[in-house]
């Protein structure tokens, strides 16, 4: 039987200030990019979750030595040697599709797979915009993993990718970098543009027009970098401070513009949100942000907001239940093929703590409702057992099973939302 952990929220205001863990989109981003370098790379404040975890143990696969502490020493990508077995995953797409992309240039197969949740997910995506590049690519019958990659040579193409996705655009650069010849892709906006943003600062490539980016092909220097705090993680604080009339305060965290949308939602549901820029990490900002809630109104989310908005969403459908009206989320039909169907378990979750949702095809609607206790199985997605946990800040009690999900992103996440509540 899966356990069950029990969270009772705070009976007073609360005003908390919490560093949060490395970013998880950062972390693996830097750790395959230190790996195609030649040489000795460090990095810094890692994200602790076990898609990181993922990362690291296939890249070990490779041939490329990575130490506890962030020390990375590899012989470079024209040197990474084929793995003996199939690569494990685990939970993490990010790993699967962004290097399904690095290895597309070996003169070697691969072949990555993963948990039982991954093998569910779409790889298909993947598969046009590297073959664009001259990959061989095969994925199973239904486009899912495993996804077996032949590589071989690359040259340069141009190619326009149908969804805002960070991985699919992050996994063509990837194989982009060893082609032959410069390589342009576009999407529509709203993605998270980490990859484009680094690869700009280390002179191997450029944005043309909103979303589109040129890929210089080059070799990847040497790292030396400190991982921010991950915005999708601080999410599930600054949404308990949001629920209420409380304030959350989390330093040094990423603020790449496809990272913030649930604080655009926030602020416009009436929340007050401070978002203070104080660096940054390979042009990329970094920052302090603080929320103080409640949130007043419902709004409607869709198009290039629901896209930067697309992780929180499960949030978005707690922060509607005590705004006044309706808040509607349209355009996610995505959320469906996350690690759960997140818009039936985002409704699943308002309504079994009495709340007003229902399911749309593309997304859901939530109407303002008085929560109460209750129980919700988070079936394996880290988000939506986390959001659940989130939502204890106004029902006083919610039972969630099925806690140790969070592992995935955040293992000590149950602790830290504790600490918050019982801060003054």
């Amino acid at each position: 039987m899966t356990p069950a952990r029990t969270f009772v929220g705070p009976t007073h205001r609360f005003d908390a200030s919490l560093s949060l863990p490395g970013d998880k989109s950062l972390s693996h981003r830097a750790l395959i990019l230190a790996a195609m370098a030649h040489g000795d790379s460090h990095l810094a404040g890692l994200g602790t979750g076990a898609d990181v975890a993922s990362t690291i143990r296939c890249l070990r696969a490779f041939g490329v030595v990575v130490a506890d502490d962030g020390a990375l020493r590899s012989p470079g990508i024209h040197d990474w040697t084929q793995p003996g077995a199939t690569l494990d995953a685990g939970n993490s797409g990010t790993t699967l599709r962004m290097l399904t992309g690095a290895v597309s240039g070996r003169p070697f197969t691969t072949t990555l797979s993963g948990d039982t949740s991954l093998r569910l997910r779409p790889m298909r995506r993947l598969v046009d915009p590297l073959r664009a590049l001259g990959a061989t690519v095969d994925v199973s019958t239904e486009g899912t993993a495993p996804v077996t990659v032949h590589g071989t040579a690359l040259v340069g193409a141009e190619v326009w990718i149908p969804v805002a996705s960070a991985q699919v655009r992050t996994a063509f650069a990837l194989a982009a970098l060893q082609a032959d010849g410069e390589s342009r892709l576009d999407s529509p906006p709203g993605f998270r543009n980490h990859t484009e943003r680094w690869l700009t600062t280390l002179g191997l490539g450029r944005a043309i027009g909103p979303a589109g980016f040129l890929v210089q092909p080059g070799l990847v220097p040497e790292l030396d970098l400190t991982i921010p705090g991950d915005p999708s993680s601080a999410a599930f604080l600054w949404t308990a401070a949001a629920l209420t009339a409380s304030r959350v305060t989390t330093p040094g965290v990423s603020l790449n513009p496809g990272r913030t949308g649930l604080l655009d939602v926030m602020t416009a549901m009436g929340a007050t949100v401070e978002v203070i820029v104080t660096g940054d990490i390979l042009g990329d900002p970094v920052g302090t942000v603080t929320v103080e809630g409640p949130v007043q109104h419902g709004m409607r989310i869709e198009g290039s907001l629901m896209v930067r908005t697309l992780d929180e969403l499960p949030l978005v459908g707690l922060l509607g239940s005590v705004s006044d009206g309706e808040t509607v989320v349209a355009d996610a039909a995505e959320l469906r093929e996350k690690e759960s169907d997140r818009i039936a378990a985002t409704v699943g979750l308002v309504n079994a703590l009495g709340g007003d949702a229902a399911a749309t095809p593309d997304g859901f609607i939530v109407r303002s409702a008085v929560l109460r206790s209750g129980t919700f199985d988070g079936a394996g997605d880290h988000r939506m057992a986390m959001a659940s946990a989130v939502a204890a800040t106004i029902t006083g009690t919610v039972v969630v099973i099925g806690m140790e999900a969070a592992s995935v992103s955040w293992p000590g996440f149950a602790e830290a939302l504790e600490r918050v509540w019982s801060s003054r």
